[in-house]
């Protein structure tokens, strides 16, 4: 297996591989796991916290079975420590659930066994976390805790009177302001669902799909294979949600592809990471900080898909346009038509795929379903598919295929021949097993996560270190709201470059979005909450691909053969249009869908995308021709005239927005023009030398 398909799903589903009895028991608990959380998500979840506790209680036990205990462990089975410590995370878990009652009245004066039980799972879960997500998200939450713990002995603001032990576990798991607060609740009801859709979806073929489609749009443009992994990432990131997922589903097919027809192997890996990381950013499913923002600042979910739509079209026109423009500066064919599948019958014989998206699509925006009901549904969809789509095979596909056609050498058609009868229950239960099974064990890590973020967050509310954070950085910033963002985003960048998106949100939420939002009231400027907690999210997703962490470069390194950190950077470079977006959404809401209308719409969106095309001849310093430098500034200063959709203020003159972007256009006309005559006099230069 490549190194980096092996390194992604190590981070994904855990990179033990077992076989025999072990394997089918922790197979058969991570498929109950995914049949509990969707039997809840129909029919309605468990009160209170009871809910949590079992999800937090099967997470445990496939993060300690699933992920071993170091790099030296064995691959091929379970010891006898990882068994202790599964047995003891599981039941610690649920002894909320097995002690519900008791527990919820004790809350400020917990006897001390079950102190004890909450002491050991805080342990248990840092432990959990450490294997499947990373060592770093445990430290910091021990500094949060020793934070809590030494407040008498800090300097300044930040000091307190300091907490005991007893009083820390009691907040932090007794009540629902620390464990089981929002970060696993929504772990253990949207997050988990959406998780489970996308699982579904590609287990039944639709990420295959989605990737043909892709070659079968672009292959045949310029840099065509790059193109169509910013397509298809942009596709697999609305189904998935997961960076790492994507990159190695789109990435395994689009990079050697990509360094086939010209580009560099490094080039290749960062264009495939910096497409995979704004999955995140694309509705409907996003990533889990999204489902934890919309708990957060208590508003449905589909606000939060309605906001980010906008942003995640611009981030992905300005990839799209690098790569477009990286292909012209290095004269990179595209594909030939041997090479790409037929765009018609590519599109036809996979439509069906689309129907459980465009069901949930309808609900969460047309119905309003809660998140929870609408994945729960559009599964039960795919399971029909599932059905429908190997009756289809084996009725009328398969009897048809000839040696060469394309789909004689897959896994399904295989099947099919070695055992014809009972194949469309056969596949499809096998189908469903598999994408049952994928679910939970890629929502483990993500489970862990979630809780150890949980006691980041008691520590908070117990400490008031949001209230203090938000106080610093307000008087540090001197009043100033520029100077609080551009705080916020160092901090985004150098607590992600350790940290997953989702920790990241989560942390940041609670002690810079308070900071920005002060200024906002102070300064009577009226920013909406959405657009402060999206501009936290999206510097969390940056920092989610920079060096020296970076999982996603790493994984898309070892497919390309490239250095993962050289990798890293350029797809950093890549991914700059995510530092000029949310500076634009802060200043103007109409990019967030707040305050207009659609037939302003209809005219804000081309602008934008052009905008965001000056911003990527900036970044590349290409467009006909080289750029020179003062050229690159004026692309700078065009893009943001043209993604900033509001009037134009030069002391006391006020410029209409539409005056301000017909004249951009103008000079973008103009320089147009000016390199084509350049391109054209170096051309003949070179002819005529040749001559």
């Amino acid at each position: 297996m490549n190194v980096g398909v092996e390194l992604a799903q190590s981070s994904e589903l855990g990179s033990r591989k077992l076989i025999g009895k072990t394997a089918l028991i922790l197979s058969l608990i991570a498929v109950v796991w995914s049949l509990f959380q969707l039997y809840t998500g129909l029919f309605g979840e468990l009160p209170g916290s009871k809910q949590l506790s079992i999800h937090l209680t099967f997470a445990l036990i496939i993060c300690f079975t699933f992920f071993p205990f170091s790099k030296k462990s064995p691959r091929g089975k379970i010891t006898n420590i990882d068994i202790l410590f599964a047995v003891i995370g599981g039941v610690t878990a649920l002894y909320l659930f097995i002690n519900y009652n008791h527990i919820v009245t004790s809350v400020g004066d917990a006897p001390i066994y079950d102190l004890i039980v909450g002491g050991i799972l805080m342990i248990m879960v840092l432990e959990a976390t450490r294997r499947s997500v990373s060592p770093i998200l445990p430290v910091v939450t021990i500094v949060f805790l020793l934070y809590a713990y030494f407040g008498p002995y800090l300097p300044g603001d930040l000091g307190h009177r300091g907490f005991r032990v007893k009083r820390i576990i009691d907040h932090i798991y007794m009540s629902g302001e620390g464990l089981w607060g929002v970060p696993l609740r929504v772990s253990a009801t949207f997050v988990f669902l959406f998780v489970l859709f996308g699982a579904f979806l590609e287990k039944i073929g639709a990420g295959k799909y989605l990737i043909d489609l892709s070659f079968a749009l672009m292959g045949r443009f310029r840099g065509g294979p790059a193109k169509a992994a910013v397509v298809a990432s942009c596709a697999m990131g609305s189904i998935s949600g997961s960076s790492i997922a994507n990159t190695v589903t789109t990435g395994s097919m689009t990079i050697p592809l990509m360094k086939k027809v010209g580009f560099k192997n490094y080039v290749a890996g960062a264009v495939e990471v910096a497409a995979s990381t704004n999955g995140q950013l694309m509705p409907p499913v996003m990533g889990a900080a999204a489902f934890i923002m919309a708990e957060i600042i208590g508003v449905p979910y589909v606000e939060i898909v309605k906001a980010a739509f906008i942003p995640a079209l611009l981030s992905y026109a300005a990839i799209f346009s690098i790569v477009h423009l990286e292909a012209v500066k290095e004269n990179i064919r595209g594909l030939n038509k041997e090479e790409r599948p037929p765009m018609l019958k590519t599109l036809l014989t996979g439509l069906h795929y689309l129907i459980p998206l465009v069901l949930l699509i309808w609900l969460l925006l047309i119905v309003r379903w809660t998140p929870t009901t609408c994945a729960s549904w559009s599964i039960l969809l795919i399971v029909v598919i599932a059905f429908g789509n190997n009756w289809y095979r084996k009725r009328i596909l398969f009897p048809k295929l000839k040696t060469g056609d394309k789909e004689y050498d897959e896994p399904a058609y295989i099947d099919y021949k070695e055992n014809p009868r009972w194949y469309v229950l056969r596949r499809s239960f096998r189908e469903i097993y598999d994408a049952l099974e994928m679910g939970a064990r890629n929502m483990a890590g993500i489970a862990a996560a979630c809780a150890c973020c949980g006691i980041i967050i008691g520590v908070v509310t117990l400490t008031g270190l949001g209230l203090k954070m938000a106080t610093l950085i307000t008087e540090a910033a001197g009043g100033s709201l520029i100077l609080t963002l551009i705080f916020s985003v160092f901090a985004s960048i150098i607590l992600g470059m350790g940290l997953p998106t989702t920790a990241t949100y989560i942390i940041m939420a609670a002690m810079t979005a308070p900071a920005i939002l002060t200024i906002s009231a102070n300064l009577k400027l009226g920013i909406p909450i959405v657009a402060v907690h999206l501009f936290v999210f999206y510097y969390g997703i940056v920092a989610d691909d920079t060096p020296p962490v970076g999982l996603c470069a790493y994984a898309a390194a070892g497919i390309a053969g490239s250095d993962p950190i050289k990798t890293g950077w350029k797809s950093f470079r890549l991914d700059l249009a995510a530092f000029t977006l949310p500076f634009m959404f802060i200043y103007n809401t109409k990019l967030l869908m707040i305050n207009t209308n659609w037939v302003e719409l209809l005219y804000i969106i081309p602008v934008s995308i052009l905008g965001m095309f000056c911003w990527s001849v900036f970044i590349q310093g290409y467009w006909k021709t080289r750029t020179y430098i003062w050229e690159r500034f004026i692309f700078l200063g065009l893009a943001f005239l043209l993604v900033n959709p509001s009037h134009l203020k030069i002391g006391d003159l006020l410029i209409n927005q539409h005056l301000v972007n017909a004249g951009a256009v103008l000079i973008l006309i103009l320089i147009y023009l000016w390199q084509r005559t350049r391109m054209e006099k170096t051309e003949f230069s070179v002819n005529l030398g040749n001559v």
